[in-house]
């Protein structure tokens, strides 16, 4: 058995379950069972994709995290921004991209929502206010706050919801933008999904300070521990600190522990890490969590349930479907959504 350290995960008790279901509906348990589900099995399809070369470049899976974007999701408002790293399939699912044209940007098709431009790590919507996934390490961090600015400039009450990695949180440029943003009360909140790995280097063998919520300590900024395997834990702490972003006392970091079950990668041979370890997370499965809490109070019956699995099953068939039969960006593709709007104000002057 894996030694355990500040980073394992929590022993969650069935009393504890049983209490969080005062706080939440039916209906809140039931989409974050389908939604969960779906990111799940959209997530263990594309692996098999990858493997089978349907397409290329890198894949990295959510697999293990679902209840991250689940809490954060039913937290949020419908015109909350968000932005995150290129681990990014599950969150547009979580706000309701329709998983087809998610699968046909993985495919690099015409279809995908970037045009088949931007792949695995570069999924947008704009219509779900998902402000994408970026493929450089922490550039999220600096333009997700950018954003945050932009709604204060603006006079919204809408969050900025900024997702990174924990071996993000290394790159300077995120202290610089945590000063800005406490200093001018940006409503932006920060989520680590801490994992434990970047790559395959452990958050012990980056810093002595294992506790990442103490990054915000510096700048007085709100931080504060999170489970990340209970959709329950992520959305009271986003809800808490999104009602203090509106109320204009700027941000808030969540230190959210989380495990992915697969590797960083679809090339990661995760040796840095034991069977007894994953094992041992698996053990906290937020799938299985809310499917518990779902039986226990017979919210759904076993038929509903079945059907649930069928819809999901065919959601990830169609989108597959969707995919391949849609066709690829035609040449003059390359040459647009380049540089600037061919609409642009000031484009005449040059």
């Amino acid at each position: 058995m894996a030694v355990k350290t500040a980073s394992s995960p929590s022993k969650t008790t069935k009393k504890a379950s049983v209490a969080s279901k005062s706080k939440f509906s039916k209906e809140t348990y039931v989409k974050w069972y389908k939604d969960m589900l779906l990111i799940r099995k959209f997530e263990d399809k594309t692996g098999m994709l990858y493997i089978q070369q349907k397409f290329g470049g890198f894949c990295h899976l959510y697999i293990g995290q679902e209840a991250i974007v689940a809490g954060t999701a039913s937290a949020c408002r419908p015109d909350d921004k968000h932005m995150t790293a290129y681990r990014d399939h599950a969150h547009p699912i979580a706000l309701g991209t329709d998983p087809r044209i998610l699968m046909a940007e993985l495919y690099g098709r015409v279809t995908g929502c970037s045009k088949g431009k931007g792949g695995s790590m570069h999924f947008f919507d704009k219509e779900k206010n998902f402000m994408g996934g970026h493929g450089i390490v922490g550039a999220q961090i600096v333009m997700g706050t950018g954003v945050a600015f932009a709604e204060k400039y603006n006079g919204t009450d809408n969050v900025t919801v900024v997702s990174m990695g924990d071996g993000a949180v290394r790159q300077g440029a995120l202290h610089e933008t945590f000063n800005m943003a406490m200093n001018w009360k940006l409503p932006v909140i920060y989520i680590i999904e801490n994992n434990n790995y970047a790559m395959g280097t452990s958050v012990e063998r980056t810093t002595n300070v294992t506790d990442l919520s103490k990054i915000g300590l510096s700048y007085e900024m709100p931080s504060k521990i999170v489970d990340g395997m209970r959709p329950e834990a992520v959305h009271e702490a986003i809800a808490e600190a999104a009602e203090r972003a509106r109320r204009g006392d700027g941000p808030t970091l969540l230190d959210v522990r989380t495990y992915r079950y697969k590797g960083h990668s679809m090339s990661d041979p995760q040796k840095y890490r034991s069977k007894e370890e994953v094992a041992e997370w698996m053990t906290q499965d937020p799938i299985e969590h809310c499917l518990r809490v779902i039986q226990e109070n017979k919210w759904l019956t076993e038929a509903e349930l079945k059907e649930i699995d069928a819809w999901v099953k065919k959601e990830v068939e169609e989108s597959v479907e969707f995919a391949e039969n849609s066709p690829y960006p035609e040449a003059h593709e390359l040459y647009e959504d380049v540089y600037m709007q061919t609409d642009y104000p000031y484009i005449k002057e040059y």
